[in-house]
């Protein structure tokens, strides 16, 4: 088996950042008034800036496939350019449509050459599914290199005319913000972007990043869906999808919005993440002092001191000075968050060699959870 090294990391946010005072301009006002849920939602989450694939007249800028595509493509030059890839290997939750996949998209605007395609779907751990995918191909000679991405283009799921009416119970947001989380939550927290890594069984580069090992925890089988979307949440948990919908009660039921089911988030989020993460620790022999830098990808501030919190109770306690998020700066980008946290981790310069990284990536639409352990080389 071989060692694999990311030697490259791309990012790409399409237009300027958007701040919290403008955000709502962008998506629109539901029923023509300011949601009163918003500020609430953002004093929890602290996001101060997102990115939207909309320009200033509302207007659709880039699609998910085109927005991979130009990560993809920043991570090319002379030495190593799009026909170089032999696996591309994408994650994404928001595919622009249900068929072709998402990678077969991408790699149609690439217009390289033949070579494998792979569409990881789901949530969150999408983009760390791809990462696995090429991870694995690489390390077992499969191929030689992998680009692998993670993308979001959630902005037009989020825009006014399509979303559902806004939390109403202002008294109960305040009392427990958590509440605003069911309706709203998502609307003031996602953002549109692609981040992509190159994967070879050799360094190079300035500060490759060696995977040591990759772990993926599902919950499934104990708990029913939290997060959803293209279809409705039954009395019994079921999820009746879209498909056996009249097709005239698609628009009615809202059946292709972002749902959440909170008390489910509230009850388990926390617990099963630091539980499957105490696992995979466990697993490869790693403790919290083997830990340099610590990447969790959570969807707002408002759980950081519970997850810290929780990493304690369960002892493998991460000191605050190994955490590295930018959260607030770009925003929640689903299953790209991960790459983003790692590319400007790496733009920083701060890495020094022998360093070990740590990724946690949560997703709560049925409890999945995913990891990496990296060492800087």
């Amino acid at each position: 088996m071989k060692d694999v090294y990311i030697n490259r990391i791309s990012k790409f946010l399409p237009n300027e950042p958007v701040d919290n005072d403008h955000m709502e301009e962008k998506l629109g006002f539901i029923n023509g008034k300011t949601s009163k849920a918003r500020r609430l939602v953002l004093r929890n989450n602290k996001i101060k800036n997102r990115y939207y694939a909309i320009d200033d007249q509302g207007n659709i800028t880039h699609n998910n496939a085109q927005l991979t595509k130009e990560a993809v493509t920043l991570l090319c030059d002379a030495d190593f350019t799009v026909n170089d890839i032999e696996l591309l290997s994408c994650g994404t939750t928001s595919p622009d449509q249900l068929l072709p996949s998402h990678a077969s998209m991408v790699h149609g605007l690439l217009k390289n050459h033949t070579l494998e395609v792979n569409s990881a779907a789901g949530a969150c751990c999408s983009g760390m599914n791809a990462l696995k995918y090429g991870y694995l191909s690489v390390r077992s000679g499969q191929t030689d290199n992998a680009v692998c991405t993670g993308s979001e283009r959630t902005s037009s799921w989020m825009m006014a005319d399509i979303f559902e009416n806004e939390v109403k119970h202002l008294k109960e947001l305040e009392e427990n913000p958590i509440l605003a989380f069911h309706k709203e939550f998502l609307r003031w927290m996602l953002s549109d972007g692609a981040g992509a890594v190159l994967l070879e069984s050799s360094p190079r580069g300035e500060s490759p990043l060696k995977i040591e090992w990759m772990e993926g925890y599902s919950y499934a089988n104990e708990l029913d869906a939290c997060m959803y979307a293209g279809g409705e949440k039954l009395d019994n948990g079921q999820i009746k999808p879209w498909s056996e919908y009249p097709a005239e009660e698609w628009g009615h039921r809202s059946l292709f919005a972002m749902k959440q089911d909170v008390r489910l988030l509230s009850e388990n989020i926390l617990i099963k993440g630091v539980n499957s993460l105490k696992q995979a620790m466990e697993k490869h022999g790693v403790i919290p002092g083997q830990v340099d830098y610590y990447l969790p990808h959570i969807s707002s501030y408002y759980f950081k001191e519970e997850l810290f919190r929780e990493l304690e109770r369960q002892e493998v306690g991460m000191s605050w000075d190994k955490w590295f998020m930018n959260l607030e700066r770009v925003g929640n980008v689903g299953a790209a968050s991960v790459f983003l946290m790692m590319e400007e981790l790496v733009s920083s310069g701060k890495l020094k060699k022998g360093e070990k990284i740590l990724l946690q990536v949560p997703e709560s639409a049925r409890f999945s959870y995913a990891y990496a352990y990296l060492t800087v080389c």
